[in-house]
């Protein structure tokens, strides 16, 4: 039996949610681990390897995205013909994408161990490169297109779960042989190994619930904007990788691991509070393709709305829990400076500007205005590049967190006006009024909160301190909600309450 959208979403929610705490929780006991037994320099060695790696997904030039949205409209028909060229025509370029891999972990093994500011031997760190590349080589020329194709179906829940078991049993692995002292090369191998299961599995789900024709042939291009998804696929490399590359270019690996800690926090965050647009990308796509302009229309209403609601919350808590929590995190550890109080703010005000773009940014993907939009990535792009390397030189950590709150501030407000004037006409005022309620609830609830002491350095203390700011921001947030957003609230309990007496009936049922 085919699922219904809102089933699809419901599903996709859960379990991308329940996939980022993983990741969060995976993203807090490796790191710790891995400081304790092996020293901030080898963490800061293995976060620099990672960002460069992920650097050869700029060869992708944001075809996956477009590749997605190329795909509503043949999935909504349930035109397997026009799928299955698509299909074919991401297969091929990302086994070319596989084959560049290659070619730039060569060019990396001589490159990297000179550029970066360390103390290890050319050898040490090539064969961490090496091993700690096999994840990304499987993810292009096995499981990339496969993770398209379910998540254009509003499937993305089967690719959650089968990583939520990845991972967890990752953990495990990791951690046993962490506390085995296994060196850190051996450890990253059988991560990398661990992590294949994904790209494996999805391939054979995919052939076999969906019959795909892999040798079709076809004489038009099927990926019409094939090449219009570069600019915000630069920007998207650019604003998730390059502080990270400048801290390990202009600074040293200690400040990368320091911003490292910082960021494992806060990219939980968000990834947490993304995972919730991942299921309303797709809903959003299938009613674009569907032309369901007026269903279209309302749903985002609810969408920007939920959104900046949901990243306000999180990120103003964050912003005065996150050093407390480095504090407890790091206790113990002596080889570097982890308490950073205005790196913390920065850093968390930037992400969030990131989160509040979504829905706009999501929008843009569903109707796939690449091409019309591409000018504002690549300047985004520059703002981020410039400012982080001329700052970075004076303010360090400080730097490179300005260079990517100004240029995430600059894309969100071109975003608002851009879907208001060419894709669903949502008035400016909306948004205006949304960033105006936006700025309330942080102003009120930062000044009842920031200066709330934690009893002591532990984790005990930590969390009741988290319980108090919580508490504080979601009660301001609900009665300033309830103030200018009265029917939104309303409709939001209706559902709860709707969905709470299902939940009775199904469960009178099964006693």
């Amino acid at each position: 039996m085919v699922k219904s959208r809102s089933k699809k979403l419901l599903l996709n929610t859960i379990f991308s949610v329940l996939l980022e705490i993983v990741t969060l929780i995976s993203g807090l006991i490796l790191p710790r681990l891995i400081l304790e037994t092996f020293g901030s320099d080898t963490n800061g060695l293995v976060n620099s390897i990672t960002q460069f790696l992920a650097f050869v997904s700029f060869l992708e030039l944001g075809v996956g995205a477009v590749v997605q949205s190329a795909l509503y409209k043949p999935i909504a028909n349930n035109n397997y013909e026009e799928i299955s060229k698509i299909y074919s025509s991401a297969q091929r370029f990302f086994r070319k994408i596989a084959f560049f891999l290659v070619v730039y972990i060569v060019v990396l093994l001589f490159i990297y161990p000179v550029i970066v500011n360390s103390n290890f031997s050319f050898g040490y760190i090539d064969i961490l490169i090496i091993v700690m590349s096999i994840t990304s080589f499987s993810q292009y020329y096995f499981g990339i297109v496969n993770t398209l194709l379910l998540n254009s179906d509003q499937n993305n829940y089967i690719q959650y779960i089968i990583s939520i078991v990845s991972m967890i049993l990752n953990i495990i692995v990791c951690y046993i042989m962490i506390k085995l002292n296994f060196p850190i090369q051996v450890v990253k191998l059988v991560s990398s190994i661990v992590l294949i299961i994904k790209p494996l599995f999805l391939k054979l789900y995919v052939k076999k619930n969906y019959n795909i024709n892999k040798k079709i042939k076809y004489d038009d291009e099927p990926i019409k904007q094939k090449w219009n998804g570069m600019a915000q696929h630069f920007a998207h490399i650019v604003l998730v990788n390059t502080d990270t590359i400048v801290l390990s270019v202009f600074s040293t690996l200690t400040n990368v691991s320091i911003y490292t800690i910082y960021n494992y926090i806060i990219i939980g965050v968000k990834n947490l509070l993304t995972s919730l647009t991942n299921g309303f990308l797709s809903l959003m796509g299938n009613l674009y393709a569907r032309d369901e302009k007026k269903k279209l229309f309302d749903v985002f209403g609810y969408i920007e709305w939920f959104l900046h609601s949901i990243t306000i919350l999180l990120f103003g808590c964050t912003s005065i829990l996150i050093v407390n929590f480095v504090k407890v995190y790091t206790l113990g550890i002596t080889d570097a400076d982890y308490i950073q109080p205005l790196f913390g703010v920065l850093i968390t005000v930037a992400n969030a500007i990131h989160c509040l773009r979504l829905p706009y940014n999501n929008l843009i993907k569903a109707a796939g205005h690449y091409k019309q939009t591409q000018n504002n990535f690549i300047i985004a792009m520059f703002i981020n590049i410039i400012i982080s390397i001329i700052t970075v030189r004076v303010w360090g950590l400080i730097g490179v967190s300005i260079g990517t709150l100004i240029a995430m501030l600059y894309q969100t407000l071109w975003m608002s006006w851009y879907i208001s004037k060419n894709i669903i006409c949502w008035p400016l005022k909306n948004f205006y009024k949304q960033i105006l309620v936006d700025s309330l609830i942080v102003i009120i609830s930062g000044f009842l909160t920031y200066n709330i002491p934690m009893a002591a350095i532990n984790y005990q203390s930590w969390l009741f301190l988290a319980i108090k700011v919580f508490s504080i921001w979601f009660f301001i947030e609900i009665v300033l909600n309830f103030i200018f957003y009265k029917e939104k609230m309303f409709v939001l309990l209706h559902k709860i309450k709707k969905n709470g007496k299902k939940n009775d009936k199904c469960n009178c049922s099964n006693i």
